[in-house]
């Protein structure tokens, strides 16, 4: 590992649910974009099968009173983040080819907030 950048891949199978990318996140209003932390939704065997990768954003500006959707990352170190951040139920879908590099991985417990909330936001 030089200068502590991750592979952009976490293995051959490549990117997996719960992991933590560095990429441009386009603004909702598609005015822009800007370079943050997101975290990939979609399962391996969708991002085998596919070029692009199902993110959501990632933010270290952390409300009081969370949004509808919006969950904390409780082990946000062990995910490659520099600050306490939560997921925000903000999606879009990027080429995998596009990813800058990988931060890090959600914790187990992470992940299981992570799929319950995708429950509640979808039904």
């Amino acid at each position: 590992m030089l200068f502590g950048i991750i592979p952009t891949m976490p293995s051959m199978t490549g990117f997996e649910f719960g992991t933590i990318v560095l990429v441009r996140f386009p603004f909702t209003d598609q005015r822009g974009s800007k370079q943050r932390p997101a975290v990939v939704v979609s399962s391996a065997a969708y991002n085998q099968a596919r070029s692009d990768v199902i993110l959501m954003a990632v933010t270290s500006r952390l409300r009081p009173r969370p949004d509808f959707g919006e969950i904390g990352i409780d082990d946000w170190q062990a995910a490659g983040l520099l600050k306490a951040s939560a997921i925000k139920p903000v999606l879009f879908t990027m080429e995998q080819k596009l990813v800058v590099r990988t931060l890090g991985w959600l914790k187990k417990r992470d992940q299981t907030v992570l799929r319950g909330n995708l429950q509640n936001i979808f039904g």
